[in-house]
């Protein structure tokens, strides 16, 4: 039995060394991106408005500009970065190897991938979830005015059920045109088999991208289910967690506040408070993360504030205008929100 204690003991001690070491590696995430000179983000496969590569193999979209922005916060320069395209199946292991620092994109953040694979969610940078997508010659402005409708959704990810339950609630009648992948919805949508299109919005934006007259369709402001999409990082490294989270924060708060990458150079002798400590001239809050204390003024000199990130990408120039619905602002509104720097 004594043997057995020890062995036991031994082999306890011998894990407990492993993942102190592992720790002590993830830890240093910020000294690992600076040695190396650049940052490798993690982006989705190609979607239309968040992230995209052109002929020439440059990158952009929603999340690539968040990534560009963690690498403005990091070094002051925001193409000090590598891009590297993910499958859907293939997300956190590289993160967890350090094959990446941060990933932009990802699956919705739920408990079980928050706690699973060693990867934690940092913060909310676009709210989403199952919309509908009609033609803007039917008329409807509203999911609640949809009626005797066909409508095209995938038989996965709780769609289907999400929509029987929909119109059930609202005792509406409709059609259901099922398909087993989001790549159907286009092709069945441009061919006249349904009327509308359910599916979440994000998927809905790209498909509306993609079409021949995309302001010709509508996507509606009502969402039936709820998911919150944002940059994950790997579990154990609290530094690395909060200067991609006060990344984050800094693009909401810089909006709330009225600073963006046009005017943030004539407000450095502003007398505001709140101002002035984003910008940096009051207060050093980037020394407690290990960064410069003008980091946050980095960031929106970069890429702008949060406002003029979801505008570049989803505003009226793209031909496919949508609404920022629950990616407003608090004060407008919508579930955008975020602690104050002071």
């Amino acid at each position: 039995m004594r043997r057995l204690l020890s062995v036991g003991a031994r082999i306890a001690g011998a894990a407990a060394l492993v993942l102190a070491a592992a720790g002590a590696s993830q830890a240093q995430t910020l000294d690992a991106v600076r040695e190396r000179g650049f940052l490798i983000c993690g982006a989705t496969n190609p979607l239309p408005g968040f992230a995209q590569m052109d002929a020439e193999g440059r990158w952009s979209g929603f999340d690539v500009d968040l990534c560009r922005g963690i690498a403005a916060a990091v070094f002051g320069n925001p193409d000090l970065i590598e891009f590297r395209s993910l499958r859907g199946e293939a997300r956190f292991a590289p993160l967890q190897t350090g094959e990446v620092d941060v990933l932009t994109r990802n699956g919705p953040w739920t408990q079980r991938r928050d706690t699973l694979y060693g990867a934690s969610y940092v913060a909310p940078s676009f709210y989403d979830g199952q919309a509908f997508m009609v033609a803007q010659s039917l008329g409807f402005v509203s999911a609640y005015e949809l009626d005797d409708v066909s409508i095209c959704v995938v038989d996965s990810a709780g769609d289907l059920e999400r929509m029987e339950e929909f119109f059930f609630a609202n005792q509406a009648t409709y059609t259901e045109v099922v398909y087993e992948d989001v790549a159907d919805l286009a092709v069945a949508y441009v061919a006249g088999s349904c009327q509308a299109v359910s599916a979440s919005g994000r998927q809905l934006q790209a498909i509306r991208r993609a079409l021949p007259e995309p302001a010709s369709h509508r996507i509606l402001p009502e969402r039936i289910s709820k998911e919150l999409m944002g940059p994950v990082v790997r579990e154990g490294d609290d530094q690395w967690f909060n200067i991609v989270k006060w990344t984050m924060f800094a693009l909401i708060d810089a909006e709330e506040v009225g600073i963006t990458s046009l005017n943030i150079d004539s407000l450095a002798a502003a007398r505001t408070p709140a101002v002035r400590r984003i910008l940096g001239v009051e207060g050093d809050f980037g020394a407690p993360l290990g960064l410069k204390a003008e980091f946050m003024s980095n960031v929106i000199r970069a890429i702008g504030n949060y406002s003029e990130l979801y505008d570049r990408h989803f505003g009226p120039q793209t031909g496919a205008a949508l609404l920022r619905g629950q990616n407003a602002l608090w004060s407008n509104g919508g579930l955008l929100y975020a602690p104050p720097v002071r």
